[in-house]
């Protein structure tokens, strides 16, 4: 694109911030006074002028130093708000020009379906290998229990609302009589926004972090999730007729909020139970309250239409006797359904669910139509099938009439919500540490007399003392022992007792809301045999697991997947894995759920242990093995790909990272984390939430169908080169950050790691164990301390020296890498998210952060090392991709940090001068909120800091 083409292209987004951005200044003026506001303008303008290099960078950082807090707080919000609009700005930029795209009659876009479709009929594959592909296919993001989303509910829903405003403005020009009110509410808006606080003031506890997650399926999930499901079914069928393809819908969405526990000890028995009971609060409202606005819209009249035998036993089955709808069949059997729908929830969760979706006569049991819904003696659906049943007799009485204009409209997708979240909307993981398990299972088979001694015994007697176990129904522990203080006095320690408690909450979960509410148990930091078998003994313990007897084999809904997460781990998981399946009562396990089993690799902790590059070919290596296990075994594969919002976790364009997995690595099913910004990114809009959910779809359907690697016969020679890359890039990650000595040291001085700590991201402690060392710090404070500090070290330490190792002076070898990096998606993948992190790092800020190291001598080694491996993956970048500039790929990011960083330089001033404040003594309340609102604020405007 030409440069005033895309002059052009983007004049609507400067629009739009100069429109938000004028509103909020007006706004400062109006409610802070002329003083603030003329500070916060001659900081934006001098901010501008050093973009345009007209001024030293220092100039900002001269303004702000020692400035007043109370006019300095003032300022840090101004420009945090204006980060926070111009995001608005980009969503909005990114629609039109999709439509634009669109109207011009140009070819889809890649990561669209659209697209997707295209390149399947091109590649046209046969029936038999699509079908075998795509059985049990499974596309699940997962929302996580410890986000770095930091904005509050308020702030979240006013950003929604200044959206739609700004989405119906443009629409009319500025001559029709509806425009000036549209600016009118926007400014009703910011004002309201600005009168918010940013921050909290306690830390979010884990039921708030669920009713977070919650909110994303009433703004846009419910809707958007089985509109995707119904249309790519429909596609597929369309294309490979008579295979059935997707007898289950393929996305079905998971969560970890209030079931993850690994190094959290909040999350208890009482906590699964509100994560699994709400959920299943929104799933049955919605349902109800969808079933209320079905039954008044679906009026017709027996003397009108033609309705089937099985519509009229439905319709009859609610008794309802009401004169006024005695030739109205279809509100009758709506009726009956709604009646057994009702007792169901109340047998479900003790109560109809009190949530928005379901109006007030819901949830008293009566509706806007009259009557009571549910009545003494109706009987409780079995499970969604039965109601899915149901409702799937309305919709082919309809059908049958030639009413599918109204068929296609509420009920069909109430049909694709039922058939998608079930009774329990999602679901729910638990995860916990290999380490509690050992120490939960010694405690048991001590307290019933079977071995005083696991923990000491070797690798095989642990696996035959499991095995054995796991061979038979009988419990651990008599029912008494479940009290912390049982007769005789033998009472289990505290630790143990949660642990079967949140254990015992999953089964009533399963019991309640069937199958899918819990199912899977994630082992973190898996790296045995036995630490897969000590998950399973703990769910026969509480019964979710039934081992069978000799008549019967073992059964159960919960499968057991194991959590890959340092290098050494991941490149012996496959070993791990293989070796379990060995094991027969494993194995008849995973044959009880079709032979399939789930892997989770950890993107974070891989990354923390090696660094960028040596951790992603960790991750592919694993997964080559992984792929080459299940074919030897006969195991259907499922990767569960734990990835955080930046780069430096795994980060990054979905559809990309897909398309960048091995052959044979996804086969119809994948889950991955979403996480921090990235969640409210993509999913608080319908709009967006579409385009990044189909991403996900299109990246998986390609992944499955189609030959993505492009490496053919070179791939070997392309493994071997980058076992040699990946070696080099971890040795020089670890000559910084394990073996030079006070690096750590360097990390807490030179970093806001500690007061990370302090902003209130999420219920769980910033390290695993109370220690100061890198490995048990977790990967959220990690990242996004590195990221505020504007080094980004997570997303590129160790891949300049890499290269230019392997290069050498040979130009031979760079042209190796050249054409991998044409031909592979990996590469590709792995250079451009590279990019992005160098693009957002700055080390003129980075060394201001340096400054504030008290040892002079460190200061200078560390950072001098930090700097100068920067410089080099700049160059190695750009020698191995042939561009000029970082983001020459991805204009789009490329304009995104132009426009925001004028409002980035103020905010990492004020942060750098504040911490230097409190470590000097000043540990005012006003300082630290000040500290607070700029790590906030830098987190708003990188959108993926962790």
């Amino acid at each position: 694109m030409r440069e005033d083409q895309i002059e052009a292209a983007t004049a609507p987004l400067r629009d739009d911030i100069r429109f938000l951005g004028a509103i909020l200044g007006e706004t400062i003026r109006d409610h802070e006074g002329t003083e603030v506001f003329e500070l916060v303008e001659r900081v934006r303008r001098e901010a501008f002028r050093v973009r345009r290099s007209e001024v030293d960078r220092g100039a900002v950082e001269n303004m702000l130093r020692g400035i007043d807090i109370r006019v300095g707080i003032p300022l840090i919000r101004a420009f945090s708000h204006f980060l926070l609009l111009a995001n608005l700005a980009e969503d909005l930029q990114r629609d039109r020009r999709r439509a634009a795209h669109l109207a011009a009659g140009e070819p889809p876009q890649d990561s669209s379906l659209a697209a997707t479709y295209r390149k399947l009929d091109a590649a046209g594959p046969d029936t038999a290998v699509v079908a075998d592909l795509l059985t049990d296919a499974l596309i699940a993001p997962v929302i996580t229990a410890h986000p770095t989303e930091t904005r509050r509910r308020t702030v979240f829903d006013v950003q929604t609302g200044i959206t739609d405003l700004m989405r119906r403005r443009q629409r009319y020009t500025p001559s029709e009589p509806e425009y000036p009110e549209f600016e009118k509410q926007i400014r009703r808006q910011i004002l309201t926004l600005w009168r918010t606080a940013l921050i909290r003031l306690a830390r979010l506890r884990i039921q708030d972090e669920i009713e977070v997650g919650l909110r994303y399926y009433e703004r846009t999930l419910l809707a958007v999730i089985p509109r995707i499901n119904t249309e790519v079914r429909a596609a597929l069928r369309d294309r490979w007729p008579g295979a059935e393809l997707l007898p289950r819908p393929i996305l079905r969405p998971g969560s970890w909020i209030g079931g993850d526990r690994d190094g959290n000890p909040n999350v208890t028995g009482e906590v699964v139970h509100r994560a699994t009971h709400r959920a299943g609060e929104v799933a049955f409202g919605h349902y109800l309250a969808e079933l209320e606005e079905l039954e008044k819209s679906l009026s017709q009249s027996s003397r009108l239409v033609t309705v089937s035998p099985e519509l009229g036993r439905l319709a009859d089955a609610g008794h309802d006797d009401s004169p006024q709808r005695a030739d109205e069949p279809y509100r009758r059997a709506v009726r009956s359904i709604r009646a057994r729908l009702h007792a169901t929830a109340q047998r479900a969760l003790a109560d109809v669910p009190s949530v928005p979706a379901a109006s007030p006569a819901t949830r008293a049991g009566t509706d806007s139509l009259g009557g009571a819904i549910a009545a003494d003696g109706v009987r409780p659906y079995a499970g969604p099938a039965e109601l899915l049943a149901d409702l799937d007799i309305v919709d082919a009485s309809m059908r049958a009439t030639g009413d599918d204009l109204l068929a296609d409209d509420r009920l069909a997708a109430l049909r694709g919500a039922v058939e998608t979240f079930g009774f329990h909307l999602q679901g729910l993981d638990m995860r916990q540490n290999s380490e509690t398990h050992e120490q939960v299972v010694a405690e048991l088979f001590a307290w019933a007399g079977v071995h005083s001694g696991y923990a000491s015994l070797s690798e095989p007697e642990r696996v035959e003392l499991l095995a054995a176990e796991l061979a038979t129904r009988r419990p651990l522990l008599a029912p008494a022992a479940y009290d912390p203080a049982p007769a005789g006095g033998a009472g289990l320690s505290e630790v143990t007792l949660r642990e079967l408690g949140v254990l015992r909450a999953a089964k009533v979960a399963l019991d309640s809301l069937g199958p899918d509410a819990v199912p899977n148990y994630i082992i973190s930091m898996c790296s045995s045999v036995s630490d897969m078998l000590e998950a399973a003994l703990l769910l026969k313990e509480v019964g979710i697991l039934d081992p069978g007897d000799g008549t019967a084999g073992p059964s159960g809904p919960v499968g057991v997947v194991p959590l890959f997460e340092t290098i050494d781990d991941l490149r012996r998981g496959a070993d791990t894995l293989a070796a379990t399946l060995a094991v027969p009562v494993y194995h008849r396990l995973v044959a009880a759920h079709g032979m399939r089993q789930e892997v989770m690799l950890g993107y974070s902790d891989s990354n923390k242990d090696g660094g960028y590059l040596a951790a992603n070919w960790a991750l592919y290596r694993a997964e080559l093995d992984l792929v080459e296990v299940a074919r030897r075994t006969g195991i259907r594969l499922r990767l569960f790909h734990g990835r955080g919002g930046t780069v430096g976790r795994g980060g990054g364009r979905s559809y990309n990272a897909i398309l960048a997995q091995p052959a044979g690595a996804v086969r119809g099913s994948l889950r991955l984390t979403e996480q921090g910004e990235v969640i409210s990114t993509k999913y608080a809009d319908p709009s967006t939430a579409y385009r990044n959910l189909e991403a996900l779809v299109a990246g998986t359907l390609e992944s499955t169908l189609l030959d993505v690697e492009g490496l053919g016969a070179d791939a070997g020679p392309a493994y071997e080169v980058f076992d040699e890359l990946a070696g080099s890039a971890r040795r020089a990650y670890a000559r910084l950050v394990h073996d030079t000595p006070g690096f750590v040291e360097y990390f807490r001085a030179s970093t806001p790691v500690a007061e990370v700590a302090a902003l209130n991201l999420g219920s769980r402690p910033a390290s695993r164990k109370p220690t100061s060392s890198v490995q048990d710090l977790r990967a959220i404070p990690w990242v996004m301390a590195w990221s505020q500090a504007r080094v980004m070290l997570p997303g590129w330490y160790g891949t300049g020296t890499a290269i230019e190792e392997w290069v050498g002076d040979d130009p031979r070898r760079l042209a190796t890498l050249s054409e991998l990096y044409r031909r592979w998606p990996f590469f590709r993948d792995v250079m451009s998210n590279l990019a992005q992190v160098l693009a957002k790092a700055d080390m003129h800020i980075a060394a201001r952060y340096a400054e504030l190291v008290p040892d002079e001598t460190l200061r200078d080694t560390i950072f001098g090392m930090i700097r100068d491996e920067y410089d080099r993956t700049v160059r190695m970048h750009a020698a191995v991709t042939g561009f000029d500039e970082l983001l020459s790929d991805n204009p789009a990011l490329a304009e995104s940090i132009h426009n925001r960083f004028p409002y980035l330089e103020p905010l990492n001033a004020m942060q750098v001068d504040l911490l230097r404040r409190r470590r000097a003594g000043d540990e005012s309340e006003l300082v630290e909120r000040g500290i607070l609102l700029t790590m906030n604020g830098l987190a708003t405007a990188l959108r993926n800091s962790g």
